[in-house]
């Protein structure tokens, strides 16, 4: 690695840095009190691999494909999938277009290794890559059940960004039909359950 690479790598870490402050968009439109961090979430997804990695599966690939999987947003920032019609403010498209330009602009410096795994990660066609977006999925629910046994938001608040769902149901309502693997339906089912029992007891 020449000097110039040195610091071109330097910026860009600086840059992806952005992350551990991005509050995730969803969590902040429903009025999540203190919501978690893209960093935070991404080390949920982390944590969710470790856990329940098939033994099939190439675990530390798994690994790299989780710890980048959002970096492109510490440029473009969190871009919320929404369910309620209407509600989704960038396509989906659009949202890729940035990604790409923010990986081959400011954070080109992370270097072809980051590149090439986010890549992975983008096109789905490994089974590990398919394996951590259903981690991806999965820890947003988790984060939903945390925040509704903790009372973080007030259900009954009028809020125009959540007019169709109730709680944090629209949370699920994303999730459910982009998992692709048993053993994400799985886990998605279970974390459901919980959830359901969460807003019973409220």
């Amino acid at each position: 690695m020449t000097d110039d690479e040195s610091e071109d790598a330097i910026e860009a870490l600086v840059r992806s840095y952005d992350l551990k402050d991005e509050i995730r968009t969803g969590w902040q439109l429903r009025g999540i009190e203190n919501p978690e961090s893209v960093a935070a979430h991404s080390w949920g997804v982390s944590l969710l691999v470790v856990r329940f990695c098939p033994s099939d599966l190439d675990r530390e690939r798994a690994l790299e494909l989780a710890a980048v999987h959002d970096v492109a947003e510490a440029e473009i920032g969190d871009i919320a999938t929404r369910a309620e019609a209407g509600a989704q403010t960038v396509e989906k498209a659009e949202k890729e277009r940035r990604e790409r330009a923010a990986m081959e602009g400011p954070l080109s410096g992370l270097g072809a290794d980051v590149r090439e795994v986010w890549e992975d990660y983008e096109a789905r066609e490994s089974p590990e890559a398919r394996f951590v977006k259903d981690m991806d999925l999965l820890d947003t629910c988790l984060q939903a059940l945390v925040y509704e046994r903790a009372g973080r938001y007030d259900p009954d608040a009028d809020n125009e960004h959540f007019e169709e769902y109730d709680a944090l149901d629209e949370f699920f309502a994303t999730s459910e039909p982009r998992l692709s693997t048993e053993r994400g339906q799985e886990l998605f089912e279970r974390v459901r359950e919980k959830y359901e029992a969460a807003k019973a007891d409220t």
